[in-house]
C-alpha cells in the first residue's frame, strides 16, 4: 500500500474515488492502494465479471456498495465507464464519507 497519497477526494456532492479495475480475475476483491505511472493513487479493486455490456462496471459498484457497506444507489460511476481508470462518486456528506473510508484504508494495512 502506497503510503501518504489517497485515491479519495472531496467533490460537490460526495466523495470521487480513482480506481484502477481488472476485469475477469480469480475473484471479487479490494486490492488496496496503488500509484499508477502518472503518480495518481488509485484503489486497486478485481472483479469475475467480463468487461461487456457494463457487466464489470456493476460488479464494481455491488463490491464497493458491500465493501464499504454503502447503498449501491450512492455510488455512480461518473468518469471512465469504458477504460480500466474510473472515477466513482459516492453520493452523501463528504467529510463523513471521507473519515469512513480512511478508517477503512487502516483497517486494511
Amino acid at each position: 500500500m502506497t503510503s501518504g497519497a489517497s485515491p479519495f477526494a472531496v467533490a460537490s456532492g460526495g466523495l470521487r474515488v480513482s480506481i484502477r479495475l481488472t476485469p475477469k480475475a480469480s475473484r471479487n476483491q479490494v486490492q488496496g492502494v496503488a500509484a499508477e505511472s502518472d503518480g495518481q493513487a488509485v484503489l486497486k479493486v478485481q472483479v469475475t465479471a467480463v468487461p461487456e455490456d457494463g457487466k464489470a462496471n456493476a460488479a464494481l459498484v455491488k463490491l464497493l456498495a458491500k465493501t464499504w457497506r454503502l447503498p449501491r444507489t450512492a455510488l455512480d460511476i461518473v468518469q471512465g465507464a469504458t477504460d480500466r481508470r474510473k472515477v466513482v462518486l459516492i453520493s452523501g456528506d463528504a467529510e463523513d464519507l471521507r473519515q469512513r473510508l480512511d478508517l477503512w484504508m487502516a483497517e486494511q494495512s
